[in-house]
């Protein structure tokens, strides 16, 4: 699988119910920003991984790649999570 075989908009979403709608992981409560973070401090996936068990080698590039578009002035949307009942997006927050 190459980079460009990633897309962020399968794996990278904003809820407004978790985290005030910062960009995370899919599924996870892991912002985009601390992925970039950790990586420009360190680039050792197994360190990230063994900090963030949840992700993957792919939530990454996807995360490297939502940050290309970013960077590169393309128009950068995600999608909102379906609703889900009010008691799990509490048990989010």
């Amino acid at each position: 699988m190459t980079f460009k075989d990633i897309d962020y908009i399968d794996r990278i979403t904003a809820n407004p119910a978790i985290l005030s709608g910062t960009p995370v992981i899919r599924g996870t409560r892991v912002p985009v920003w601390i992925v970039l973070q950790h990586l420009s401090g360190r680039l050792d996936l197994e360190d990230l991984f063994a900090a963030y068990p949840h992700i993957t080698e792919d939530d990454v590039r996807a995360c490297l790649d939502y940050a290309a578009r970013l960077i590169d002035g393309e128009r950068v949307s995600i999608l909102p999570e379906p609703q889900r009942e009010s008691t799990e997006a509490a048990s989010l927050t």
